[in-house]
């Protein structure tokens, strides 16, 4: 990253050599400058000069030329970018299917009942992850207990935003239920929907 500060600082100097980003000439005249009474970042824009602005702009495009050369030339790091998205595509499928109501929008006046229905979505969001993460890894351990063979790469692509197990229609009970280790049982692949 030095090396790449050192560029724009390079860019920047030879900029001003070339004559892109010239102070003002000596020879002004006596009376006092434009900026004289405003900001220092108000005198730079009446001047046009920000070498430090234009820095870190440079400094920027070289960050977003190197992820964009990367992601062109490496095959690993654009399905890391691949994955990545499609993590976010899956939360925000479920939050989407969990916020059902007034298709998805809120409708307050004001900001404090938007931001509490945001933390609620938020809190329930996170409660499903936990429940699919603690019922996938239920699974997982049944399967291997029951002598399957469960590849670690099988298990590395489960996701947790799984959500067409989840009735979000309906009548909710919130009392706790007693069951033993703290999950329900799991269901049997072979048994009918009877039993």
């Amino acid at each position: 990253m030095n090396s790449a500060i050192a560029r724009a600082h390079q860019h920047v100097a030879g900029a001003r050599r070339d004559g892109h980003l010239q102070k003002e000439p000596s020879s002004a005249p006596s009376t006092p400058a434009p900026c004289a009474r405003t900001t220092s970042s108000g005198c730079c824009r009446a001047t046009g000069a920000r070498p430090l602005g234009d820095a870190i702009a440079h400094y920027g495009r070289i960050s977003k030329t190197l992820h964009i050369l990367r992601l062109a030339d490496e095959p690993g790091y654009r399905r890391w970018i691949k994955v990545q998205a499609n993590l976010q595509e899956g939360r925000h499928a479920l939050a989407r299917k969990i916020f059902h109501g007034k298709q998805g929008q809120l409708y307050h006046r004001y900001q404090d009942g938007m931001e509490d229905r945001l933390g609620a979505l938020g809190l329930v969001l996170n409660a499903l992850v936990l429940f699919n993460t603690r019922y996938m890894d239920a699974a997982v351990n049944q399967l291997r207990a029951n002598g399957f063979n469960v590849r670690d790469e099988d298990v590395a692509r489960l996701s947790p935003f799984v959500r067409h197990h989840i009735n979000m229609l309906g009548r909710y009970s919130f009392q706790l239920p007693e069951l033993p280790g703290g999950l329900r049982p799991l269901c049997d692949k072979d048994a009918t929907d009877d039993e």
